[in-house]
């Protein structure tokens, strides 16, 4: 299980969340933040600080974004980023990518 950022984050990035990660897990996309599932912890830290409350435990992702545990997941795919798992979002920096369903998102 893991933590996934959702919709809420669209066009707000936040970045309160980025600051309490102690993993360095969470990557910022063009447009939202992505939390990188195989580097997630599932500590939670990040959960309670975010301002939009855009961030759920897995399970517990509301039904209307549902497709926000996939888009997470898929944001790191050779298909999206090709970012793989490199083991921590500071190396990587802001990337002005995301994920084709957020980029296509009508804020």
């Amino acid at each position: 299980m893991t933590y996934t950022i959702a919709e809420p984050c669209i066009d707000v990035k936040d970045k309160a969340c980025v600051e309490e990660c102690p993993v360095d897990c969470i990557y910022e996309g063009g447009r939202m933040l992505y939390i990188h599932p195989e580097e997630c912890i599932d500590c939670g830290a990040c959960e309670p600080v975010c301002p939009v409350e855009a961030i759920f435990y897995e399970d517990d992702v509301p039904d209307e974004w549902q497709q926000f545990t996939p888009i997470n997941a898929e944001f790191f795919e050779d298909s999206v980023t090709g970012l793989g798992s490199p083991g921590g979002a500071a190396a990587v920096g802001a990337l002005d990518q995301d994920h084709p369903t957020v980029a296509a998102w009508d804020a």
